[in-house]
C-alpha cells in the first residue's frame, strides 16, 4: 500500500475508528486499525543528502508496506545548519520535533549526519536528540536509529562510545545473520549491506549492556543490533536504505574534496560495489592523484562514474527487514488495542448496544497523495528506485 505524508502530525490520534468495538465489527476495526500505522522520520542528513534520504525512506517504506497503510510525518531537529535550498524544503515539508512531545507514533526512524565537532555531545542538536530518545522510549512501539544516530543513542543511553577506525568502512559488505530475531525472518544466513562510516561500536560493550546482536559485517564488526525497552530500539551501523547510486555520489563528493585540496585524505574506492572495469579505472586514477593530486583529474573521474555499472544487491533483504519491522509494529499495536478493549469491557464499556470507539487513527480511506506541510500542492508518492 502507498505511503502518505501527513500534514498534521499533532492530530494523529484524534480521528476515531468509525467502527464500534462490538461483535464482528469489533474484530474488523481492530484488524484495520492495527494495520494503519503512523511513522515519523527525523531526517538529520546534511544538505547534499537531505532530500535523497527522504526519498530513500519513502521508497523503502512504500515497497515494504504491502497490506499496511502508513502515514509518514517528516521532522527536523533545531540547530542543524542548512543552505537556502535545504532550509526552504525543510520549512515547507518538515515540522519541528517539538510537535512530537504530546503525541504517540507507532514507529520512528532517526537518521544521522556528518559530525561537526570532535565530541557528539557538543553537536548543536545534542539536547534535542536526547529528548527524542527519551520520548521515543515511551511513545513508539519501535524506533530505528541509523548510523551516527545509533552512535549518539548508545552514548546517551549506556555511555558506549564509538571508536574511530584507521580507515573508512566504505562499500557493500557481507553480513552474517547471528540471531533468529523476528526482524530477520525470511532473510538469508548471509547478505550484503552498504556501509559508510569511520567509527564502530565494540561488540563486547553492547552485549554487556543488554543489546542483542542480529548481524555482523565481515571484517568491520557489528552491523545490526537491538535493545528491548518499552519500545524496541533497532540500530543500524550500515545503510540498508541506500539507493543504487548513493555510494557513488558519496565517493564523487569525497574525491572532489581531495582533488580540490579541501582534505588531505584520499578516499577509498567503495568495496565490492563497482563493476570490475570501473574499479580498475578508478584505482589507476587514485594512484596517480595520490602522487600529484590536481583538480583536473575530476573530469576523468566523473566520466568513469557516469559509465559505471552498479547492481543493487541489498534491496531485497532490506525490504524483508523493514517489512518485518512494520509487521512487528502492527502486532504490538493490535496487542495494545485488544488490551484496551478488554479493559473497557471490564469497566462495562461494551454491552452489545453501547459502541466503544478506539483512539486510533483510521487511514484506510486516505488518498494516495503526499501533502506538504504548507499544503501548497499534492504529489504522488510512489516508490522510485
Amino acid at each position: 500500500m502507498p505511503v502518505c505524508l501527513n500534514s498534521n502530525p499533532d492530530g494523529y490520534e484524534r480521528q476515531p475508528c468509525a467502527k464500534a468495538l462490538s461483535a464482528k465489527s469489533s474484530e474488523e476495526c481492530l484488524e484495520r486499525s492495527s494495520r494503519n500505522l503512523t511513522i515519523g522520520l527525523i531526517n538529520n542528513m546534511p544538505d547534499g543528502a537531505f532530500e535523497a534520504t527522504e526519498r530513500q525512506f519513502l521508497s523503502l517504506l512504500d515497497t515494504a508496506s504491502d497490506g499496511i497503510s502508513i502515514q509518514l510525518s517528516l521532522h527536523s531537529l533545531p540547530g542543524i545548519p542548512r543552505n537556502e535550498v535545504a532550509a526552504r524544503h525543510a520549512s515547507n515539508s518538515y515540522s519541528s520535533v517539538e510537535n512530537l512531545w504530546n503525541i504517540h507514533l507507532d514507529g520512528l526512524i532517526v537518521t544521522g549526519r556528518e559530525p561537526m565537532t570532535p565530541s557528539l555531545v557538543d553537536e548543536p542538536y545534542w539536547d534535542s536528540l536526547t529528548k527524542v530518545l527519551n520520548w521515543a522510549r515511551d511513545n513508539t512501539y519501535s524506533t530505528v536509529w541509523s548510523c551516527l544516530a545509533a552512535h549518539a543513542a548508545l552514548l546517551q543511553m549506556d555511555g558506549i562510545s564509538r571508536i574511530k577506525s584507521n580507515e573508512k568502512h566504505f562499500g557493500v559488505f557481507e553480513c552474517d545473520r547471528l540471531s533468529d530475531h523476528p526482524l530477520l525472518a525470511g532473510a538469508p544466513p548471509r547478505f550484503r549491506i552498504p556501509h559508510s562510516r569511520w567509527n564502530g561500536i565494540p561488540e563486547d560493550e553492547l552485549t554487556a549492556c543488554g543489546y542483542r546482536i542480529l548481524t555482523r559485517a565481515v571484517g568491520i564488526g557489528v552491523d545490526t543490533f537491538t535493545k528491548q525497552q518499552n519500545s524496541l530500539f533497532v540500530f543500524f551501523q550500515g545503510h540498508p536504505e541506500y539507493e543504487s547510486n548513493t555510494l557513488l555520489l558519496e565517493y564523487r563528493r569525497d574525491v572532489g574534496r581531495y582533488l580540490r585540496g579541501e582534505t588531505d585524505t584520499s578516499p577509498s574506492i567503495p568495496r565490492d560495489y563497482f563493476d570490475r572495469d570501473t574499479a580498475t579505472a578508478l584505482t589507476t586514477l587514485q594512484q596517480e592523484s595520490r602522487t600529484r593530486p590536481r583538480e583536473e583529474v575530476l573530469g576523468e573521474v566523473f566520466r568513469i562514474l557516469e559509465n559505471a555499472s552498479i547492481e543493487n544487491t541489498w534491496h531485497s533483504t532490506t525490504t524483508c527487514i523493514y517489512r518485518n519491522w512494520l509487521e512487528y509494529i502492527c502486532a504490538k499495536k493490535e496487542q495494545r488495542l485488544k488490551g484496551s478493549k478488554l479493559a473497557a469491557v471490564a469497566r462495562g464499556g461494551v454491552d452489545g448496544s453501547k459502541p466503544l470507539v478506539t483512539e486510533e487513527t483510521d487511514v484506510s480511506h486516505s488518498p494516495v497523495y503526499a501533502t506538504s506541510l504548507n499544503q501548497e500542492r499534492p504529489r504522488l508518492l510512489r516508490a522510485t528506485r
